[in-house]
């Protein structure tokens, strides 16, 4: 594992937290109850939330043996930026709710492990407290708010802060059916500042919840193309036809999303849905996508599928949970040393040598 000169891993990280998956009960078990069903819970029966997860069980690794993977190079470039691995952090809400630090202790793990991290809308940090604490770039992710000029001049604000890309979530017209948050009674403590998210407590999240509500549609993403020379990646998209709409309206990127499954179920599966994306999209544009990654075999499959970079949200957030950047550092380390251990025990040491031969 690459570790900065100077930072040791502590000892109970070490030994007791060898997966990704370890860190869910642990952080169950010291989150308040309704924080925790917030941050575990998805939409509906959570079917698609399990499909996430258990399509990349049912794909199959396809080694090849007897090469020379003494060296194994994981860097990826992407919008003229050299990074050291292709995994990701993804946007969570009110992560103060998990620990006080929050997307600040979140955005300082990621980049002592050479990860972006994205602050979201209805993050509690401001994009400059997370550009000073990461060498590695801040991107945001824009939550479509309900007045047209306060997303232009949130788009300038965070731009100015020091944000490297734009990303825009675009599969969310209304909040989901997300029935464990609401059974645990989960809600936004009055207290917790959130400095880009205007329509909080709005009621403007539900349809019919007010004339006032907008909706995201593609001339406003080609508006927001106008807007702003930082690549935009439209995040949520999982049919072909809208990763084609994405390209000719001036997307730089695309992440393949169910958002979490958080908000419709019985959606595909995003492994699932990548494929078809990626023959579509023909290289035109990186994709990245997110759902379900836990394990170092995910990242791989997800690259040899048509994938140039993933994103994980849930076990970040738990390893923030349990002890801040940190925590979120083994976090991105642990998976990025499995991604590593796959590719030399699938014979690949370079990015560009994993494509779709490596799926049996």
């Amino acid at each position: 594992m690459n570790t900065a000169a100077g930072w040791q891993m502590p000892s109970d990280l070490a030994n007791e937290f060898l997966c990704l998956a370890d860190f869910e009960p642990a952080a169950r078990d010291r989150l308040p109850h309704a924080v925790y069903e917030f941050i575990a819970g998805a939409a509906g029966d959570e079917i698609t939330m399990r499909d996430n997860v258990g399509a990349f069980d049912l794909l199959r690794i396809r080694p090849r043996v007897l090469r020379d993977v003494s060296k194994i190079d994981t860097s990826i470039t992407l919008f003229g930026e050299r990074l050291s691995h292709p995994i990701f952090l993804a946007p969570t809400a009110f992560q103060r709710m998990s620990h006080p630090g929050g997307e600040v202790a979140a955005a300082r793990g990621a980049g002592e492990a050479g990860a972006i991290f994205t602050l979201g809308t209805s993050g509690t940090a401001t994009i400059e407290e997370c550009v000073a604490t990461s060498p590695v770039p801040i991107w945001f992710l824009l939550y479509w708010q309900s007045d047209r000029g306060f997303n232009r001049d949130l788009v300038a604000q965070v731009a100015a802060g020091g944000a490297k890309a734009i990303c825009v979530t675009v599969d969310m017209p209304t909040l989901g059916d997300r029935r464990r948050q609401m059974r645990a009674g989960f809600k936004i403590p009055d207290a917790l500042a959130t400095p880009y998210f205007n329509d909080r407590n709005t009621g403007l999240f539900k349809i019919g919840g007010s004339p006032k509500r907008a909706i995201l549609t593609w001339p406003d993403v080609e508006w927001l193309r106008s807007l702003t020379a930082l690549p935009i990646v439209l995040k949520g998209i999982l049919d072909p036809e809208d990763a084609e709409l994405a390209i000719g309206s001036g997307a730089d990127a695309i992440v393949v999303s169910n958002h979490g499954a958080r908000n419709l179920d019985t959606l595909p599966a995003t492994i699932d849905a990548l494929p078809a994306i990626a023959e579509r999209v023909a290289g035109r544009i990186p994709i990245i996508i997110d759902g379900g990654i836990r394990r170092g075999t995910d990242v791989l499959k997800s690259i040899a599928l048509g994938a140039t970079a993933v994103m994980i949200g849930r076990p970040y957030v738990y390893a923030l949970a349990l002890g801040g950047s940190d925590w979120v550092r083994h976090c991105v380390d642990l998976l990025r040393r499995e991604f590593e251990t796959a590719m030399a025990l699938t014979g690949r040491t370079s990015i560009g040598e994993i494509d779709r031969s490596l799926i049996w």
